[in-house]
């Protein structure tokens, strides 16, 4: 498998500012701080887990199961959808990668090591995706949901628009 890495600290701006991005490294070191953080959690990230990792991060747009499986099987022949999906969940249990809904789609965790609350930005033109953390937005949900009387178990929050560059080639900008 060729190798594909992932950034620790995918800032949003690096989903939509690419000329200035050094993906490679990004892919690099979140391969890298995923190995870290299973070997300290106690957690095997055996070399398919790995690849299936390095196909989520390979770029910065959501990818679907079935994209994994066919691009796995290159490496892994006899790949097939179950593996794909227990690598899947065994990467969200771990934390390293996020499920987006609206999608059925992935994409991987630039912060992997921490709780937190994700917001997506998704383009709903080229599925690229930036994953936002603002604690002010997650708050004023809990908080919201609580004078609801409403126990939040899980929340993500998915915004679909067009990303600049995808806004620059649009007609209607």
């Amino acid at each position: 498998m060729r190798s594909t890495r992932v950034s620790a600290k995918r800032a949003p701006e690096a989903a939509f500012h690419t000329e200035r991005h050094d993906h490679e490294s990004c892919v690099e070191s979140a391969i890298d701080r995923a190995a870290a953080l299973c070997a300290e959690r106690g957690a095997r990230l055996t070399d398919l887990r790995r690849d299936v990792l390095a196909l989520v991060w390979e770029g910065h747009e959501a990818v679907g199961a079935y994209h994994i499986l066919n691009a796995l099987k290159v490496d892994h022949p006899g790949a097939a959808p179950p593996t794909v999906y227990r690598a899947l969940e065994f990467l969200i249990a771990q934390g390293l990668i996020h499920r987006i809904e609206s999608l059925n789609a992935y994409v991987g965790c630039n912060r992997p090591d921490e709780t937190h609350v994700s917001q997506f930005l998704i383009c709903e033109r080229c599925n690229t995706t930036a994953e936002l953390d603002d604690a002010a937005v997650a708050t004023a949900i809990r908080r919201r949901a609580s004078e609801l009387g409403f126990a939040v178990k899980q929340q993500t929050i998915e915004v679909r628009g067009l990303c600049p560059r995808c806004r620059e080639t649009s007609p209607a900008h």
